[in-house]
């Protein structure tokens, strides 16, 4: 019997479909861990989970104090 998908999966599932649309592109800015747990009815521990996966990933880039941005993979 399949198991639901792991809420921080989902996130990161979500993200990624986004870069890959085109609808998030290098640079951009996601939203806030807090404006992010609302979003998807998590905790902030599952989004900074999700965050680490994509940071792992090299797809996302964090600044502290000025958010979490879209990496810039063209020179990768």
């Amino acid at each position: 019997m399949p198991t639901a998908k792991p809420s921080f999966r989902q996130i990161v599932d979500d993200i990624v479909a986004k870069i890959e649309s085109g609808e998030l592109a290098p640079g951009d800015k996601l939203p806030s861990t807090s404006k992010l747990a609302d979003e998807y009815d998590v905790s902030t521990g599952t989004v900074y989970r999700a965050l680490s996966l994509l940071h792992d990933r090299n797809l996302i880039i964090g600044q502290q104090g000025r958010g979490t941005y879209i990496a810039d993979r063209s020179s990768a």
